[in-house]
């Protein structure tokens, strides 16, 4: 497996949880990694990534001043932290890396997938 996410869970509006991505080096290393999720009868968006080198990073709208991704180089991890959770956040999150050092919002560009993990906030 070269992409192992986990950390989602039930949590209340205005909570926090924190997703992690456990990849393996080769892929790791010179891809940018990133986020999406797909809520039930919706097309998979984008959420979150970081470039190659954690030296940029690019949010969705909806996610913007309420999440962070970040980069674990030692443990070759991609961290999401959610804060200030609203019940339209809940979807299965996939994280993905990217063939590309810089990453973008389109998943096509994202060549490696997780197996997702589920997020559901209740109002």
């Amino acid at each position: 497996v070269q992409l192992q996410a986990s950390g989602g869970g039930s949590v209340q509006a205005g909570g926090s949880l924190r997703l992690s991505c456990a990849a393996s080096s080769r892929i790791f290393s010179n891809n940018a990694m990133g986020w999406f999720r797909q809520a039930p009868g919706k097309e998979r968006e984008f959420v979150a990534t970081i470039a190659w080198n954690g030296g940029s990073t690019r949010y969705a709208d909806s996610v913007k001043g309420r999440f962070t991704i970040s980069r674990e180089y030692g443990k070759t991890m991609v961290s999401l932290q959610m804060n200030s959770l609203k019940p339209e956040d809940t979807a299965v999150y996939y994280c993905a890396a990217s063939r590309r050092p810089v990453g973008g919002d389109n998943y096509a560009t994202y060549t490696h997938w997780g197996q997702g993990t589920q997020v559901t906030v209740s109002s």
